[in-house]
């Protein structure tokens, strides 16, 4: 029994039996036996034969990659040969009849499927696999996947030794982890540390190019050429597939999960493609909503958690539905969203064509809205082409009065499938003048002060005309019914605020 531990029961003894004396006590807490040097040695090599092990179970199935690509005229000569002489005119400079780019992969198939990173094969002419007992082999790409910077190769073997996986969700934050892949072309380096989060995300993607983030963090010290080597844990089952780091030697890289790899590396063998589902919405977590905007805490007192809505893309899934900017969707299918992650995870999840139920609290209220999957545009940057907004000195019209006509990105100038010309609104900031007019997202305005308007632009010149301190009225097309409204200015100035 440890001695802390004795202590606290016998100080409990005392307090029922007062009468008990010192030597008693000493008797009932004998000072446990220091650990001999030996049983210390003894522990010791059980930890370093768990490590060798793991190892030796896991590196042959791990691969090198080496990808080449012709340089193109705008490549520069980055050549420099052993003696570190520079490409700028040091000895034995030579331009590089290829440029190369070298990685780490692991085998999931014994007929020879293997997985690797997007970015180590990107735009290779040539991609050669070396396995562990040096034999080597011309790969075949099978697929890709952008979004999540998946690969998967395929070379002509049989009978090869294959990794096997762990559920991602069962991997908890502390417990150790191992990395295996080719630093600075030193092959099959082996390294270890510790799960030091899960879930990260938003680390890489951008508006025009979203990727699927959901990463494991770790501290093991990963560097370049270990990209798309695998993450494991004690027992050799892959957790996780690297391919990130934040910096050299900061001990901040970032494996993408096995389940998110097996559910895209499988589809991609089966099919050689994958299309992802989609909603065509921005979100934001409901805590960075208030911190944006503290005036918000008073709107979403009594919810704890949630995605917030920040805008919805013209024509997505969601512009079809009821959703609306502001929106906090609480669960998917009844699985509850913390943040934008969670919902990412889950949307993800789902087929395209799927109907998906989610649950939005707006205005106090919480109610289940349908909505159906589409999928993902294969080029977001046509879709996402936000126009320069002007700052708060000189503010846009559609900004004075509580009117979000572009807050989608991309929305096009004349309103498709519509007969009425007009400008569409999809999104109306709270408590503004358009909201207290009555205004929604969808609704289409087609005329400022009785003259007619023929898109965005023709709709902001209009407001921007408009000089009567009574403000602009608005002629507007919901579905399919006109009606009016008095885009009232007076209480501007308390736009967004309690």
């Amino acid at each position: 029994m440890p001695t802390s531990r004795a202590a606290v029961l016998l100080f409990l003894c005392l307090l029922a039996a007062p009468g008990i004396s010192s030597r008693a006590q000493d008797a009932a807490s004998p000072t446990p036996a220091p650990l001999s040097p030996q049983a210390g040695n003894d522990l010791l090599h059980q930890i370093d034969e768990a490590s060798t092990s793991v190892f030796e179970k896991v590196a042959p199935a791990v691969v090198i990659i080496k990808a080449d690509k012709k340089p193109t005229a705008d490549d520069p000569d980055q050549t420099f040969d052993f003696n570190f002489h520079s490409p700028d005119g040091g000895q034995g400079s030579m331009p590089a009849p290829y440029a190369r780019s070298e990685g780490s992969g692991f085998i999931v198939r014994a007929d020879g499927y293997i997985y690797t990173n997007y970015h180590v094969v990107e735009d290779t002419d040539k991609i050669a696999v070396i396995l562990r007992d040096n034999r080597r082999f011309i790969a075949r790409l099978v697929g890709v996947d952008e979004r999540t910077d998946i690969a998967v190769l395929k070379i002509d073997a049989t009978g090869l030794p294959t990794v096997s996986f762990l559920d991602s969700d069962a991997v908890r934050v502390g417990q150790m982890c191992f990395a295996i892949g080719i630093p600075y072309n030193l092959d099959y380096s082996f390294c270890r540390g510790i799960v030091s989060g899960k879930g990260r995300g938003n680390l890489m993607s951008t508006d025009a190019e979203p990727l699927y983030e959901d990463y494991i963090q770790t501290d093991a010290f990963i560097n370049p050429g270990n990209s798309g080597g695998p993450l494991f844990d004690i027992d050799g089952r892959v957790m996780g597939m690297i391919t990130a780091i934040n910096g050299i030697g900061r001990g901040l890289a970032f494996a993408i999960t096995s389940n998110m790899l097996n559910d895209v590396g499988g589809t991609l063998i089966a099919t050689g493609h994958i299309t992802h589902p989609w909603l065509g919405i921005e979100v934001k977590s409901l805590d960075k909503e208030i911190d944006e905007d503290p005036s918000a805490a008073s709107r979403y007192e009594g919810l704890a958690s949630g995605v917030c809505v920040d805008s919805i893309e013209a024509n997505a899934p969601a512009f079809k539905s009821d959703l609306r900017p502001k929106d906090i969707i609480t669960k998917v299918d009844g699985v509850p969203v913390l943040n934008p992650n969670d919902l990412q995870r889950e949307i993800l999840h789902k087929k395209i064509g799927q109907n998906v139920t989610l649950s939005v609290w707006r205005a106090g209220k919480s109610f289940d809205l349908p909505i159906v999957t589409d999928s993902l545009p294969p080029n977001l940057a046509g879709v996402v082409q936000s126009p320069a907004r002007e700052t708060a000195a000189n503010p846009l019209p559609d900004a004075t009065y509580g009117i979000e006509f572009i807050p989608a990105k991309g929305q096009p100038e004349a309103v498709p499938g519509n007969a009425h010309a007009g400008a569409l609104i999809s999104a109306i900031i709270f408590d503004s003048p358009a909201q207290r007019a009555g205004l929604n997202p969808g609704d289409i305005i087609t005329e400022v002060d009785h003259q007619s308007v023929s898109g965005i632009s023709s709709c902001i010149d209009l407001l921007s005309a408009h000089s009567s301190a009574s403000g602009p009225e608005i002629t507007y097309i919901r579905k399919g019914e006109k009606g009016h409204a008095t885009l009232s200015t007076g209480d501007v100035d308390n736009v967004g605020k309690p």
